[in-house]
Parts: C-alpha cells; sequence; structure tokens
C-alpha cells in the first residue's frame, strides 16, 4: 500500500513538474514577444507598421517573421474596405493598388483553379459570392464567422451553421473568415485537424480593448519563419490585446502590402525569401480613404 502511494505520489509530482515547465515555456514565449525590439515604421496618420524577425528559435522554439499593422478603427475619412473580383484572381499588391489602399492583406478561401471566392463576400451592398458548400450542406469553419464593416469601421462577428447567415448582419461589407480565434476576449477551442495543427503562414485580423485593428501576416515554410499553428497564432493576438480575432486564408496566400513599402512579408508561391511570392487571391481587406 505504501508503494502504491509513492507511485501515485511521483506520478502526480511529475504531472505538476510537466505542466510546470508547459507554463514557463509559454510564459517565455509572451514575454519575449511583448519585450522584442520591433522595427517600427508609420504609413500615415494612424496607422502603424511593426516588424520583427524572431531567430535562434526564440519564438515557439523556432524562427519566425512576424509583421502586423495597427490601424485606428474610427470610420471617418479614411475607413476599411473589401475589393473583391467574381472569377479573376489578383495579388494583393494589385487589388491594393487600383484601390489606393494605405495598408492591405489578402482575404478570404477561394478556388485557385476557376477564380472567385468559396465564402461570402459582400462590398458596399453588393453581394459578390454567397457560401459555397458541401453535399450535406455543411459550412467550414471558414465560413462560420466575418469581419464586417458598416459606414469604415470594422467589427468581428459569429455566425452560425446556416449557409446564409451573413445576409442577417447589419453591414454594407462583410467578408466571411475563419476560425475564429477569440471573440469578446473569450479564447475558442481549435479543432484537431492537421489544418489547425500544423504550422503554415497566417493571416489574421483582431480588434483591440481599445477598438484599434491589427492586421497581421505570420510567414513560413522557410528556414527564417517555420510558420505557426491556430493554437500559435491565437496566443499572438492576445498578446496584442486583441479582444477578438478571426483567421484569414493563409499559405501561400498570405500578404501585407503597404503603399509606402509594397509588400513587407515574404509569401511563398514563389519559395524564395523575398518579396516576389506573391499569389493571385480573389479579395483582400484594405484601409483608405
Amino acid at each position: 500500500m505504501f508503494t502504491g502511494c509513492s507511485a501515485r505520489r511521483g506520478i502526480l509530482l511529475l504531472l505538476f513538474g510537466m505542466c510546470f515547465l508547459t507554463g514557463v515555456a509559454q510564459d517565455a514565449d509572451s514575454l519575449r514577444f511583448v519585450k522584442a525590439v520591433w522595427q517600427k515604421e508609420r504609413l500615415g496618420a494612424g496607422v502603424q507598421l511593426y516588424t520583427r524577425q524572431f531567430t535562434d528559435k526564440e519564438l515557439f522554439a523556432s524562427n519566425q517573421f512576424i509583421a502586423y499593422a495597427v490601424v485606428k478603427n474610427r470610420g471617418g475619412r479614411k475607413r476599411f474596405h473589401i475589393a473583391a473580383e467574381k472569377k479573376r484572381l489578383k495579388p494583393v499588391s494589385v487589388f491594393a493598388k487600383e484601390r489606393n489602399a494605405i495598408v492591405a492583406v489578402n482575404g478570404n478561401f477561394f478556388n485557385t483553379k476557376d477564380g472567385g471566392s468559396v465564402d461570402y463576400v459582400k462590398t458596399e451592398g453588393q453581394v459578390v459570392s454567397k457560401n459555397l458548400v458541401g453535399a450535406h450542406g455543411t459550412l467550414s469553419a471558414h465560413q462560420q464567422s466575418a469581419v464586417a464593416i458598416q459606414k469604415g469601421k470594422l467589427s468581428i462577428v459569429t455566425g452560425n451553421h446556416k449557409p446564409d447567415w451573413p445576409e442577417d448582419i447589419a453591414a454594407a461589407s462583410v467578408l466571411a473568415n475563419g476560425p475564429l480565434l477569440t471573440l469578446d476576449a473569450v479564447d475558442k477551442v481549435m479543432d484537431p485537424s492537421a489544418f489547425s495543427q500544423n504550422r503554415h503562414p497566417r493571416t489574421a485580423v483582431g480588434v483591440t480593448k481599445k477598438g484599434k485593428v491589427i492586421l497581421l501576416v505570420a510567414d513560413g515554410r522557410n528556414a527564417n519563419a517555420a510558420g505557426l499553428s491556430l493554437n500559435e497564432l491565437q496566443k499572438i493576438m492576445r498578446w496584442l490585446n486583441c479582444s477578438s480575432a478571426i483567421n484569414f486564408d493563409g499559405g501561400g496566400s498570405s500578404t501585407l502590402w503597404t503603399r509606402k513599402r509594397g509588400v513587407v512579408n515574404h509569401p511563398t508561391d514563389n519559395k524564395k525569401w523575398d518579396y516576389e511570392g506573391e499569389r493571385a487571391v480573389a479579395n483582400i481587406l484594405y484601409y483608405s480613404k
């Protein structure tokens, strides 16, 4: 009996030690991220760009390159917009230059062969595409939440399992996306799929507690940047004080563009560590007049 108690005590101590070490590692990652020296650049009134190369496997035990813009979300003369094509695919930079954007990121998921989004898109009251559902009428995780823009101000909203749920959003522009990472300061549980758990380039949008918008891209698929799982992306958006955050299309689509510098991350379609590997996409989220 004494031996059994000792064994159980040993197991409990081992589990406690593992949890403690995991907690320490997570705290170390958050401290490294928050206290990191970021390269900062003003893109215009109310818009700041931050970039950081994490080397020597210092973030999540990996190398990472992360770029994000912080944008005031007032809905005044400068505001958020969605630019979309019904079928044609274009790089983020082309979309953004056509709209004289200040800053832009790639939008939602799309048909790489035939063009056009597979998720709901509405721009200035005009529906460009609807949720493309499977044989059983079920929605994908990237169709169950959205960014909504009303009078130029952006918000993050959650939906339901009905394919036409975005029609009920009282906003001029809507971009279905997902999965939802955090809503009203409550983190969502990420599913155990390879899409969620494996590291990839990621694009995310968040709204901070003070109401600012974060447009973030994390590079991946390169020795300089491993990419992020959705859980890691969720943590980063919380470390940036986002009370709500949503995942966008990622992988080779992930692109952050600014009028001042052009593409600021390293898109992967050309499999090189440069700024030239943009993938043509169906739509973008951008900020401008």
